[in-house]
């Protein structure tokens, strides 16, 4: 357990939990030791950087986002360097979405690492951190749906191809089932998806195809495979990160 002092209010972010929740790796949380990496903080720069954040992710009450932060600043190891001009490299990022939020798929990892990286530097900073796991954690439907097509259309011309539709899919076929699952049976599917989700039949996946498929169906948001973690994974997470905070008052 984990108790900061911090001049304007007390909080308490320890990780710390019951043993056997699956996808969610207590050990790799213990391991972030939250207070050596973050015991020699700048406190002002600190509580500016929560007050910045606060105004724009309003998920987050204030004590929430400075765990959140302490977190990123464990995670990254490199508490010699100033708080908001550090990150998480690609590698580093797909650790955490393995481990914290049980996702194995190696395509939809890389792409929810770039969608997470708004400035497209190849590192995830703390601002982007906290918004990301926003829409993780406590996202609306809308925002996820946005998220969704976001990692989906993969090569930034706002649409998702034949192409990839084919790529994704068989991605995540040939993962369950590797030796039954035929580049033919990949198309059918294909088509079959083209069908329900283009509606203005231009061979492609707008963003206004994708919203009213997935508005009509809400069981098509993952249709090309999990890029959001599973709910379990998201509220287990919330509890061990969030468990001690005792006031978030400024």
């Amino acid at each position: 357990m984990v108790t900061f002092c911090v001049g304007y209010g007390v909080v308490n972010c320890g990780i710390s939990g019951t043993p056997g929740r699956p996808g969610l790796e207590l050990g790799y949380l213990r391991s972030l030791h939250c207070v050596e990496a973050t015991l020699d903080m700048d406190q002002k720069v600190l509580k500016k950087l929560v007050e910045s954040i606060s105004d724009t992710v309003k998920s987050f009450k204030k004590g929430e986002v400075e765990c959140l932060i302490r977190i990123f600043h464990s995670l990254v190891e490199r508490a010699d360097v100033r708080l908001d001009n550090i990150g998480l490299d690609r590698n580093t990022f797909r650790v955490i979405l393995h481990r914290i939020f049980g996702m194995t798929d190696d395509m939809l990892m890389n792409r929810v690492f770039f969608a997470f990286d708004k400035d497209n530097d190849n590192y995830i900073n703390v601002k982007e951190w906290v918004k990301g796991l926003s829409v993780f954690l406590r996202g609306t439907f809308e925002e996820k749906l946005k998220f969704c097509f976001e990692v989906y259309y993969f090569n930034g011309d706002g649409y998702i191809s034949q192409e990839k539709i084919f790529d994704m899919l068989k991605n995540s076929l040939h993962q369950q089932s590797p030796e039954e699952e035929t580049d033919e049976g990949i198309r059918e599917l294909v088509d079959i998806t083209l069908k329900k989700m283009d509606y203005d039949n231009d061979g492609k996946i707008s963003f206004a195809d994708f919203e009213k498929a997935v508005k009509e169906d809400r069981l098509l948001l993952e249709v090309f495979g999990p890029c959001l973690p599973e709910a379990k994974n998201c509220l287990d997470f919330e509890a061990l990160a969030f468990q001690h905070i005792l006031t978030s008052t400024f």
